[in-house]
C-alpha cells in the first residue's frame, strides 16, 4: 500500500475531510502534519455531520491509528473538547489517538496577540480566525515556545511559562496598553489539562518509523490549502504553516523517501476565507447563488466564503510546487443549475498575459482574469454514481479543466455525504 498526502489546491476548504474519511479505510496511519484548529474537516456519515478542527478525519473509521504531528500547533482546550465531543457520539479515541511530544501549544497571550494585531490593520488585514496559530508558529521559529514536552514536565513548564508571560506581558503593555496576564492563574489552568491528554502523548515520529518498516500504510493530512502555505500561498494573506507537501516531512519526521503520491483535491469552483487577492470572484449576486447553493460558510468560524470561478492557473502552480499526480474534484453539483461556465486559464496585467503564478502582489491584486466559456449541463448531479453517466456539458468540463492543468481526475463528488462519490476508471 502507498503512502499518500491529500492535501488542498486552492485556499483550503476544498472538502479534504470527505476525502480523506473515504480513502481513510484502506490506511493503517491517517497523520495531521500542520495547522491548528483555525482547520476544519467536514465529514457527513447518514444523518450525523462531525466536525474536526484537529483530530484526523480517519478517527471516524474504527481501529484506524491517528496522529497529530509535530507541525500542527496545539490548543489543549480545543483538543480535550473534540475528544470528549468524539466519545459523547461513542467514538472510541483512547488507543487510536497519538500526540506528538514536539508539537507547539497555544496559550491565551497568543490568541491576545492575533486578535489586538490584526485589530490594528486596514487595509493589510490577513483574516485570521484570531485563535493564535500565527503567534504560536512565530514563538516556535523565535525557539521560545513551549511544545506538549515541556507541558508533560512540571518543572521545564513552569520555567518557561513563567519566562514567556513575563515578556509577553512588558509587550502587550508597551505596544497595546493590554495589562497582561497571571502567571499563577495560567500555570494552575494549563497544569490541569496535563492529566487529560498525557496517555496520548508520545514520539509519534518513532511510532510512524516503525510503521512504515513493518510496511503499515500511512495517509497524511493537510489543512487548509496550498494558496495560503506560508512559503508558496499568496503571502502575508496566508496560514504561518507548510500546508503544501513537504510539510508532510517536517510536520511529522517522515522522509521524503517514504511518501508515494500526492493528491490534490478542488472544488470545482473556487472559494477562500479571509482577505487576500482573488481574481476570479464572483460579482454580488453570482457569489450569493454559488454561496447558499454550496454551504459556503467556514467550518471553524462560520464565516461566509469567497467564491469565483474555477482557476486553473493557481492550481497549475498547486500541482507544480506539490507534485500531484491525481485531482479529486468536490461539489460539482453546486454548479448544475448554470447556463454557463468560466474556467480561468490565465491573468492579464499590464497588457501582458500570465499562464503562471506569480507571488507579484500588486499584479495578482489587479489583474484581469481571462476565461474560457463552456456550456453548463443544467441537470441534476447528486444522484449520479459512474462518470459516464454524468450529462455530457459536465464531463466536457471536467475533460477540460484536467486538460488544462495536466493532471487526472481520480473522484468526483456530487454531494456531502461518503456515497455520493464518483470514482473515475
Amino acid at each position: 500500500m502507498s503512502n499518500i498526502v491529500v492535501l488542498g489546491a486552492q485556499w483550503g476548504d476544498e472538502g479534504k475531510g470527505k476525502v480523506i474519511d473515504l480513502l481513510a479505510k484502506d490506511f493503517d496511519y491517517i497523520v495531521r502534519y500542520q495547522g491548528g484548529n483555525n482547520a476544519g474537516h467536514t465529514v457527513v456519515i447518514g444523518d450525523e455531520t462531525f466536525v474536526l478542527h484537529l483530530i484526523p478525519s480517519g478517527i471516524l473509521h474504527k481501529k484506524k491509528i491517528c496522529i497529530i504531528g509535530n507541525g500542527v500547533v496545539i490548543d489543549p482546550k480545543a483538543l480535550i473538547d473534540e475528544i470528549g465531543k468524539l466519545e459523547s457520539k461513542s467514538i472510541d479515541v483512547k488507543g487510536r489517538l497519538f500526540i506528538s511530544e514536539n508539537a507547539h501549544i497555544i496559550f491565551p497571550y497568543h490568541k491576545v496577540f492575533d486578535e489586538l494585531k490584526e485589530n490594528q490593520k486596514d487595509e493589510s488585514k490577513i483574516g485570521t480566525t484570531k485563535k493564535g496559530i500565527g503567534p504560536c508558529y512565530a514563538d516556535k521559529v523565535s525557539r521560545s515556545g513551549l511544545r506538549v514536552a515541556d507541558l508533560m514536565n512540571d518543572k521545564i513548564f513552569k520555567q518557561k511559562l513563567k519566562e514567556n508571560v513575563e515578556e509577553k506581558n512588558k509587550i502587550l503593555k508597551i505596544l497595546y496598553g493590554f495589562d497582561g496576564f497571571r502567571f499563577e492563574e495560567l500555570y494552575e489552568k494549563y497544569g490541569s489539562f496535563r492529566p487529560k491528554i498525557k496517555e496520548f502523548v508520545c514520539n509519534t515520529t518513532l511510532i510512524l518509523n516503525k510503521a512504515l518498516k513493518k510496511k503499515k500504510s500511512v495517509l497524511f493530512e493537510g489543512a487548509q490549502g496550498t494558496m495560503l502555505d506560508v512559503d508558496y500561498g499568496t503571502y502575508p494573506f496566508v496560514t504561518s504553516s507548510s500546508a503544501s507537501a513537504g510539510g508532510a516531512c517536517t510536520g511529522t519526521g517522515v522522509g521524503p523517501t517514504r511518501i508515494n503520491k500526492v493528491i490534490g483535491v478542488v472544488k470545482a469552483y473556487t472559494t477562500r476565507v479571509g482577505e487576500g487577492p482573488f481574481p476570479t470572484e464572483f460579482t454580488r449576486d453570482m457569489m450569493d447563488k454559488i454561496r447558499t447553493k454550496g454551504c459556503e460558510f467556514g467550518a471553524t468560524t462560520g464565516r461566509p466564503r469567497r467564491c469565483g470561478w474555477f482557476d486553473s492557473v493557481i492550481v497549475k502552480y498547486s500541482v507544480m510546487v506539490n507534485g500531484i499526480s491525481e485531482i479529486v474534484i468536490t461539489k460539482l453539483d453546486v454548479l448544475d443549475e448554470l447556463e454557463k461556465i468560466n474556467i480561468c486559464v490565465g491573468y492579464k496585467y499590464n497588457g501582458k498575459l500570465y499562464e503562471h503564478f506569480s507571488p507579484d502582489r500588486e499584479m495578482i491584486e489587479n489583474c484581469q482574469p481571462v476565461y474560457e466559456q463552456m456550456d453548463g449541463w443544467q441537470e441534476k448531479t447528486v444522484h449520479i454514481k459512474s462518470f459516464w453517466k454524468l450529462p455530457k456539458n459536465a464531463k466536457s468540463y471536467l475533460k477540460r479543466i484536467q486538460k488544462i492543468i495536466g493532471t487526472k481526475i481520480v473522484l468526483i463528488s456530487v454531494g456531502s455525504e461518503r456515497k455520493q462519490t464518483i470514482v473515475v476508471e
